[in-house]
């Protein structure tokens, strides 16, 4: 079980501005990802040191886009103005957590500018509305080499920390922690959930120094 990467919705200003923005400031490269066409979204990826990336978001004008869990989460976000609204776990098994969680898995694809088909299968849309708190969890079918974070170099940026508002004890017991369990080079900061819960903010180590968004 490891970070895999973070969620951040497009403002009003679209996917290709606001993925710029944050490139600069955090000094990495943005990279066309394609088309969710399960989804109703697509995706610039910005990649990260240590096999993570930030996955810049919009929600396309296309049907299943009201349909889909993911689709809808994403076009409530950036009606709000855009910004963060979920976080992602990448796991070997996803069957377990399946079996252990009652959720049924959905499948994802895109296909990137490249030609490149990616595949992969998660859990966890319905919390990205109900409680946004919890992570997605994802197994990635394929070789490690398509992997977002593995597409272009990521200039030594590397994410640092998670803000969440939420309960520690809530997402331990979701992704089935044993209580000694102790996260390696990820600092997590949990808020007070108030009226919502969910990612608030992302810090990074950059070659300028720290960066929190």
């Amino acid at each position: 079980m490891r970070l895999d990467h973070v969620g951040y919705a497009a403002g009003p200003e679209g996917l290709q501005a606001t993925a710029r923005t944050l490139a600069a400031q955090l000094g990495v490269r943005t990279i066309d990802g394609g088309p969710h066409p399960r989804f109703g979204t697509r995706n610039v990826v910005l990649p990260l040191s240590d096999g993570c990336y930030i996955e810049v978001v919009e929600v396309l004008d296309h049907p299943v886009a009201e349909k889909a869990l993911f689709g809808r989460a994403v076009r409530e976000r950036s009606d709000a103005g855009g910004g963060w609204f979920t976080w992602a776990v990448t796991v070997d098994d996803l069957d377990a957590y399946v079996e252990r969680l009652g959720e049924a898995a959905e499948e994802g694809v895109r296909r990137r500018p490249d030609g490149v088909e990616l595949r992969w299968r998660q859990i966890g849309a319905p919390g990205l509305r109900e409680d946004p708190q919890l992570p997605l969890l994802i197994e990635w079918a394929g070789p490690a080499t398509q992997h977002p974070s593995a597409i272009a170099l990521a200039g030594g940026t590397r994410l640092t920390g998670l803000t969440i508002a939420g309960q520690r004890d809530h997402v331990r017991a979701w992704l089935g922690l044993e209580p000694e369990f102790v996260v390696d080079r990820l600092a997590f900061t949990w808020l007070p959930d108030g009226a919502s819960t969910g990612l608030r903010a992302v810090t990074f180590e950059t070659s300028r120094g720290p960066v929190e968004i």
